[in-house]
């Protein structure tokens, strides 16, 4: 493809002497790229070219398509940013110089976050500037990226799936961030194909096997849908809709369906002019055909986090068969296919575009702490933890949407709307009930933090063992307000939270000399001091104890024999019992189980969904058990003896149970004694453990319960 075809592409708006610009990006570019080839074979001009293209396609403006021309010029030739900016500007040479910095992305997945200098580190965090202040940057970069992916096949095979887990893991989400779906979608599957390519040739040879079919049957389910969309005078647009192999691959993995059980692969998608439309849409194609249960969702009175908005439901035809349905505006689907992209596909600069700038400062607020972050690493770790993770919304008590990663907390609630509720935050209410800190917060709850007058952060919240925190941002506030602590405090908490943990570990022979060189302190002081605050955590002691020694060594017992059990199910959180199969329902290995305990023949195992458990739970709900199928858990844990000191009560047992069935940890053997007069219970339990870091998390989650006044490891 030579200049002429990309400017022969171009929409009829752009002015001869928006051409003539572009045309001229292209000759300093093959002159700067002269006798250059890629892997490929082909010139390296043609990248750019085929860079340009994608961009074009886009809809973007003139100076975008002459800086993706050129966005290799000053990374790879002797051209500089200053005579980019004499001869192009110095909107054109910004964006080349963003893009160049954008290389350093590259770096994130080569060597991981932990094992990545602080220099680059900083070219990440560079990235994320150059993002704010000019978001074609980005676009530019990912379209790069795509052409890269469609060249792929020319590289080694190692360099093939790195590039392509790199591609699924940063750039794909990052498009869908940005809402931009015809780069997302490409990405996706251009990267399963070299990642799995066995499952990419067997859903695409299981789409391709039944397309005529498809097809035909979708011209009809279209023409009858017409029909009645017109009679209740709804003009709108109707089609197939595309089926992308990657989002078929992900929602059987996800959901652990085969392919006949996902709806999409049959769909269409209806486009109207109005909002109100798309409702009265909804309740013509109800009409027609039986909705399918938990497969509607309304993205247009609740946005996705990308300014997403459709209606989806799923459906049953006359014929049996399942139908996934879109319904959206003609704005909605400009927005859908090119995201924030879409604001440069029409000339409307002066006219204020609400979704462009909410997107914008969404890309900012990424940038409001960034000048408190001290530690370069925090921030290339919540790359992944605060940006490219699934999103929850929940409200404030005035009906504010607060957008957080999945799994966030009330903690990470509280630091969101302001630091100093983070600090003096004490407890929480969600939809009017009081809930715990560590309490996971889910879509459409109300949030409210109920806070103190004054005081401080726990450092029990730093604990990722506890989950109390989930994003870098909360973690950054806590550890900064005890880095502002007395020295001297910080340094007594560090030794009371090392001894407690190597206590809990049963670890006697290490020193804190020596415990404080494997993490690289000179200083004992100064390592306790750190501990203190927050910046090491009793995890990562457990972990750096043992350094990197194997299980057997960290917990140094035989391994448990494991006996078979005759029906191949276990009991989860008890040792061995007798179990038989219910002859009602019949369960096999792959059907989700639940046990019952009957008199004097040990638990019956019935199939979830089987009437009798069902009947049976609501009538004698105690004696109902979780269990599983062996070939569940995991082929080698390791005994370790732990005591557990706690005031007595009623329910102690069966708190402490759910611990270790959280933990999905079998107590193979149990004994309790009590002291009356002092109204003490002493637990000496034998638990399979797979690592010693399962071993530290469990025990420190045990002393968070009421009573607990000690969890530790009994060693010989």
């Amino acid at each position: 493809m030579g200049v002429e075809t990309l400017l022969a592409e171009l929409k009829d708006d752009f002015s001869a002497e928006e051409r003539d610009f572009i045309r001229k990006a292209y000759e300093w570019a093959d002159a700067a790229h002269m006798g250059v080839t890629r892997a490929s074979g082909e010139p390296y001009i043609e990248h750019c070219l085929e860079t340009a293209r994608i961009v074009a396609d886009l809809g973007l403006d003139t100076a975008t398509i002459a800086a993706s021309l050129l966005h290799d010029v000053i990374e790879d030739s002797t051209i500089t940013r200053q005579e980019l900016e004499e001869e192009f500007g110095a909107e054109v040479a910004s964006l080349v110089d963003g893009v160049t910095k954008l290389k350093q992305i590259d770096e994130l997945s080569q060597t991981g976050p932990r094992k990545i200098s602080p220099e680059k580190a900083e070219s990440l965090r560079k990235m994320f500037l150059a993002m704010a202040d000019d978001v074609r940057v980005v676009i530019i970069k990912l379209a790069d990226r795509l052409h890269n992916m469609r060249t792929l096949w020319a590289l080694r095979p190692d360099k093939q799936q790195r590039i392509a887990a790199e591609t699924l893991e940063i750039f794909a989400p990052l498009a869908n961030r940005l809402g931009i779906w015809q780069i997302k979608w490409q990405l996706e599957d251009l990267s399963l194909r070299y990642l799995d390519p066995v499952r990419y040739r067997e859903i695409a040879a299981l789409l391709a096997e039944g397309q005529a079919k498809r097809e035909r049957y979708l011209q009809r389910i279209i023409s009858l849908l017409k029909e009645e969309l017109a009679r209740a005078g709804i003009q709108a647009e109707i089609s197939g809709r595309p089926k992308h192999i990657y989002s078929i691959y992900d929602k059987m993995r996800r959901k652990g369906v085969s392919f006949s059980q996902i709806y999409d692969v049959r769909g269409i998608r209806i486009i109207v002019d109005r909002v109100q439309d798309c409702y009265a849409a909804l309740g013509v194609v109800h009409s027609l055909w039986r909705p399918i249960p938990g497969e509607f969702d309304d993205y247009i009175a609740t946005p996705k986090d990308n300014m997403y908005q459709s209606l989806h439901t799923a459906v049953v035809t006359e014929e049996g068969k399942t139908l996934e349905v879109q319904i959206r505006t003609h704005e909605m689907h400009r927005r859908a296919e090119y995201g924030i992209a879409a604001h440069w596909r029409y000339k409307e600069h002066a006219k204020r575009d609400p979704t462009f700038e909410a997107k914008i400062a969404w890309l900012r607020s990424l940038m409001e702490w960034r000048q408190e972050v001290t530690d370069a690493y925090e921030f290339v770790d919540s790359l992944k933890s605060d940006v490219f993770e699934e999103r929850v919304y929940v409200f404030t008590p005035k009906g504010d949407i607060i957008d957080l990663p999945a799994g966030s907390t009330p903690v990470d609630f509280a630091f969101h709307i302001h630091t100093e509720i983070g600090y003096r935050c004490r407890g929480a209410k969600v939809d009017g009930k009081l809930v715990s800190l560590d309490y996971k917060l889910k879509n459409g709850q109300q949030v409210e933090i109920l806070t103190a007058k004054r005081g401080g952060p726990s450092r029990d919240w730093l604990n990722p063992a506890l989950g109390y925190v989930k994003t870098s941002r909360a973690r950054q506030k806590i550890r900064q307000w005890f880095r502002r602590q007395d020295r001297e405090q910080n340094i007594a908490r560090g030794r009371e939270l090392l001894d407690r943990e190597l206590k809990r570990l049963g670890i006697t022979e290490l020193s804190y000399e020596a415990i404080a060189k494997r993490f690289d302190y000179d200083k004992v002081e100064d390592f306790l001091a750190a501990i203190g605050y927050g910046d090491i955590t009793t995890q990562q002691i457990a972990g750096r104890v043992v350094s990197n020694e194997s299980p057997e060594r960290a917990i140094p017992i035989e391994v448990i024999p494991r006996r078979p059990s005759p029906t191949g199910v276990r009991v989860r959180g008890v040792g061995d019992l007798l179990t038989t199969l219910a002859r009602c329902c019949n369960p096999v290995p792959g059907d989700e189980i639940t046990g019952y305990i009957t008199r004097g023949r040990g638990v019956t195992v019935h199939r979830a969904d089987c009437p009798n458990i069902l009947y049976l739970a609501e009538k004698h709900r105690e004696r109902v058990i979780e269990v599983e199928w062996e070939s569940e858990r995991a082929p080698e844990t390791y005994p370790v003896v732990v005591r557990i000191l706690a005031y007595d009560r009623d329910g102690l047992l069966h708190d402490i149970s759910g611990v270790m069935a959280n933990e999905n940890i079998n107590m193979s053997a149990v004994n309790i004694s009590t002291q009356k007069r002092r109204n003490m219970a002493t637990m000496i339990a034998t638990l399979e453990i797979h690592s010693i870091a399962q071993l530290s998390r469990v025990l420190a989650k045990i002393e968070t319960l009421p009573n607990v006044l000690e969890a530790r490891r009994l060693v010989k």
